[in-house]
């Protein structure tokens, strides 16, 4: 059976010496692949989104000021983004081959899961906040860390004319397991008003339903990325050879890099500054929006996990829909598009209440946060330099870490100072928006989906 938005046969065009143009990438890897997204889908819904940080801010962080708990949290995601904007070039750098890619991801699921699990131990009480905030950063940091290998891996599984779907195909599988890991959270621990709650009738005292939640994100994260780490590299002749140029050599290396990359095509770099914006404040804006949904609209844990796989169902749709549809209006005309849809949809959501109005603004957004994502991707793939994608994307999660205090900071600002955490969406917005300005004045390389490479001239 195909799998749905994939070419038969997906091949691997690379023109490195002793390497077929055209070599057949099995089916099974590509499944292997999209699994991890599958997999790593739990932590990003159930830990940092609609389970866990709600709980925080809510139910942990109960009898502080308003704003407080969701302000700490902010400065907390703030610090997750300068420890991720500091060691992504030294993962970068250091996975420059199929081996190192494979052991630095083992290595960073492994911690992953190991802080996952350790949520469990967080109770309801507002003593165990910073615990529950620490294990967040920790958490945090290590997941988006180990997308820099991640990432680098798609090279070998596509051709520059199929990037778009698979890229798409992949982020479409974390939003489908995160719906089916929260209906599994919600129907089975979270469901009911009683003092016991789902199908296996949880206790709800001391937080119980919440922190068996945890335990299912690090068991479920940890069985489908197996099958990625487990798979051996697919042999790469023309690969380059393993460098192992020391902690501050990593960033020695960086800067000779970054000088070469500028000469030689600086297109790449003025992107990943704009990417940068605007990816900083739609991942403030996704994040928080549980915290909104509780401190503003007042959703119960419930109400906002169904919300969860509601979003996770629009999103997963608007992955694959910009995955299909970038191959006809360019990456670049995704990405334009869909921040200005987003922008003008959190505008709406500062201004409103009630939940019609939350529910019907945020499943829009939801909609529109996928296809920037797959499309920035592909974008950055196709500009990578052959045998440097490793590189690259190590570049891309730093500059994506670059500035990604500035919006949940900004939040955590507008909350605090206002002690409101309606005024804290202003900051996300923002971001997006100088993001946008930013992608419209950057010129990107032309892709020609018929040659299936890019081609002169910039859009």
């Amino acid at each position: 059976m195909s799998m749905p938005g994939v070419e038969e046969p997906v091949g691997r065009q690379d023109p490195a010496p002793g390497r077929q143009l055209d070599t057949p990438t099995p089916r099974g890897r590509i499944a292997a692949w999209a699994a991890f997204d599958w997999g790593s889908a739990a932590f990003n819904t159930v830990i940092v989104m609609f389970i866990f940080t709600p709980y925080l801010t809510g139910r942990v962080g109960a009898g502080m000021p308003d704003g407080v708990p969701q302000g700490l949290l902010g400065w907390m995601m703030g610090l997750a983004g300068v420890l991720v904007f500091l060691l992504a070039p030294v993962i970068g750098v250091w996975a420059d081959t199929p081996r190192r890619r494979r052991v630095a991801l083992g290595t960073l699921t492994s911690l992953v899961v190991v802080v996952a699990t350790a949520m469990s131990m967080v109770r309801e009480d507002n003593r165990y906040l910073w615990l529950g905030l620490g294990l967040y950063c920790a958490g945090s940091v290590f997941n988006e860390l180990a997308q820099v290998p991640y990432n680098a891996m798609l090279h070998g599984l596509t051709t520059p004319a199929n990037a778009s779907r698979v890229s798409g195909l992949g982020l479409a599988a974390a939003y489908i397991g995160g719906v089916v890991v929260l209906l599994v959270c919600y129907l089975g621990f979270i469901s009911g008003d009683g003092p016991t709650r789902g199908l296996f009738q949880i206790p709800a005292a001391d937080g119980y339903d919440v922190r068996v939640s945890a335990l299912l994100a690090a068991a479920w994260f940890a069985v489908f990325a197996l099958p990625l780490v487990l798979t051996r590299p697919l042999a790469d002749p023309g690969a380059p050879q393993a460098s192992s140029p020391g902690l501050l050599g990593v960033y020695r290396e960086l800067w000779r890099d970054l000088v070469e990359q500028w000469h030689m095509d600086r297109r790449i770099i003025y992107f990943l500054a704009a990417s940068a914006i605007f990816r900083d404040g739609m991942v403030a804006m996704f994040a928080l929006t549980p915290v909104i949904a509780n401190g503003v609209f007042h959703l119960s844990g419930a109400d906002i996990t169904l919300f969860g796989v509601a979003g996770n169902v629009m999103a997963a749709v608007g992955a694959v829909v910009g995955g299909l549809v970038d191959t006809r209006l360019g990456s670049k005309g995704i990405i334009i598009g869909s921040l200005t849809a987003i922008v003008t949809l959190g505008i709406v959501m500062m201004c409103l209440t009630g939940d019609s109005a939350f529910w019907v603004c945020g499943l829009a957004i939801a909609a529109f946060v996928g296809p920037p994502q797959s499309a920035a991707r592909t974008l950055v793939l196709r500009m990578a330099p052959v045998g440097r994608e490793a590189f690259v994307f190590g570049l891309y999660t730093m500059t994506g870490r670059a500035v990604s205090f500035v919006g949940p900071w900004l939040f955590a600002t507008f909350a605090l100072l206002f002690h409101a955490t309606r005024a804290g969406i202003a900051g996300p917005v923002v971001m997006i928006a100088l993001g946008l300005v930013a992608v419209v004045l950057v010129k990107v390389p032309r892709y020609d989906r018929v040659l299936g490479e890019n081609v002169s001239g910039a859009s």
